[in-house]
């Protein structure tokens, strides 16, 4: 070979150089340390953003209802594990395996799956993944199976709030997490590391690479933060209305800047009094009774005014709008109809189809973390071939309105398209209906 035919297969082809296998620039989150700042919200930031999400899923009945909803459904929906490729004996006991190993954890699969759903409230959700030698049913991890080959034991979730800070490398990919065990009263607390390679990491979006993700109540924060004060305001302005505003009135020496220590402290004490005023078993009052020796009125005197009616502002109407607003921040709007005046049928069947959309997309984010890490790391321990790692799919949730399906199935017939005799299609249409499977006939 000359020189020349060497020259003429370089033309127009660059030679690599090093600096194209290298990872030059970051990710651009927002982190000091390891603790992650990207909210621009103090109160959603580190642990302060866990406890505000955990107290917007405990407490707040909307957000709780819709939370429930989806785990709900989350627990209707079928898993499988399908084979790379059918047609490989292989592939097909690898999907098998897996498939045993789903089923073979100290927790259920739906379990589970429960608390992987802690991803949504709070942005993300660590589990440690812990395996075991499946030895059968009386070694130290039990297992239904004696093959001796590496399974799991459990994928237990290391809570959000126990996470102190991740390990990210200089462009921005994630290492590992510490999280602080509390070991007792008596005992302190202690740090322990885990890196990326023993724990699935599930996350709502992976934007910036943020391993803490973005907690789908993010965008209903404010609306719940305001609504919570209209409450608390709501509930002070019922208890002043049925107890009345208390007034007291008091020797004008009290207060005076030259008030002696006695009777500032008589003033504090008359404050807290007034403070204190509410209507239950426990009302009673004592209070002076003293006449100013000039003028002959009383000295001391408390009142309660009453209420001069309505409030100028629905606080009713207003935190339905905001219960709406967090909702609709969720696509899950869906749960107020009925509550309200308006909303058609066809309108719920629309809103519930979005919903189960985003509920889809939500179960191909947890789907991917096994499918990309949690199965083929299993794979490997065991000395399988990765290359047929098997996946683990689910059937989509549906929201199938019988009346529209009725009326296209007349239609096909009704243009001749031959329907029955169908299995397939019958059986379907029962499953669809919530009816029950024709039984085969016993020959």
């Amino acid at each position: 070979m000359s020189d020349d035919d060497g020259y003429k297969r370089t033309i127009g082809k660059a030679r690599p150089t090093a600096t194209d296998f290298m990872e030059i620039g970051s990710s651009g989150l927002v982190q000091y340390g390891g603790k992650v700042q990207e909210d621009f919200l103090r109160q959603l930031q580190g642990r302060r953003g866990v406890a505000n999400y955990r107290e917007m899923a405990d407490n707040d009945p909307v957000v709780g209802a819709i939370l429930h909803a989806v785990e709900m459904l989350m627990r209707t929906v079928d898993w499988s594990v399908d084979a790379a490729d059918v047609n490989d004996e292989q592939a097909i006991t690898y999907a098998e395996f897996v498939a045993e190993c789903m089923q073979d954890m100290t927790q259920s699969w739906d379990d589970t799956l429960s608390s992987v759903l802690s991803f949504l409230t709070y942005g993300f959700s660590v589990h440690e993944i812990v395996y075991k030698r499946r030895e059968g049913p009386d070694a130290d991890s039990p297992s239904k199976y004696s093959d001796g080959l590496i399974g799991w034991k459990k994928l237990p979730i290391r809570g959000q709030s126990t996470i102190y800070d991740w390990a990210i490398d200089a462009n921005g990919g994630i290492n590992g997490v510490t999280q602080e065990q509390v070991l007792g009263e008596t005992f302190g607390r202690d740090n322990v590391f885990i890196p990326i390679e023993k724990m699935l990491l599930f996350r709502t979006t992976v934007k910036y690479n943020n391993p803490r993700g973005r907690s789908v109540l993010r965008n209903a924060f404010v609306p719940w933060y305001y609504k919570t004060k209209i409450q608390e305001i709501e509930a002070i302005g019922i208890e002043r209305d049925l107890a009345g505003l208390p007034v007291a009135m008091v020797p004008p020496q009290l207060l005076s800047d030259n008030a002696t220590s006695a009777e500032t402290s008589a003033l504090n004490a008359i404050k807290e009094l007034v403070r204190n005023i509410k209507r239950d078993e426990q009302e009673g009052i004592v209070f002076p009774l003293a006449y100013d020796p000039d003028t002959g009125n009383l000295a001391y005197d408390l009142k309660l005014l009453s209420t001069g009616g309505r409030r100028q502002f629905d606080t009713n109407a207003i935190i339905q709008r905001y219960d709406q607003r967090i909702a609709m921040s969720i696509l899950a709007d869906f749960i107020l109809l009925g509550h309200q005046a308006t909303g058609t049928q066809a309108l719920s069947v629309s809103k519930i189809q979005l919903f189960l959309d985003s509920l889809s997309a939500w179960l191909t984010a947890i789907s991917e973390v096994f499918n990309s890490h949690g199965v083929p790391r299993l794979m490997r321990l065991n000395g399988f071939d990765v290359t047929k790692a098997p996946s683990i799919n689910f059937t989509a949730p549906s929201n199938i309105d019988l009346g529209v399906l009725g009326t296209f199935i007349n239609q096909l017939s009704g243009a001749g398209a031959p329907l029955f005799p169908d299995e397939d299609l019958e059986g379907y249409l029962r499953e669809a209906a919530g009816l029950p499977r024709v039984m085969a006939e016993e020959v």
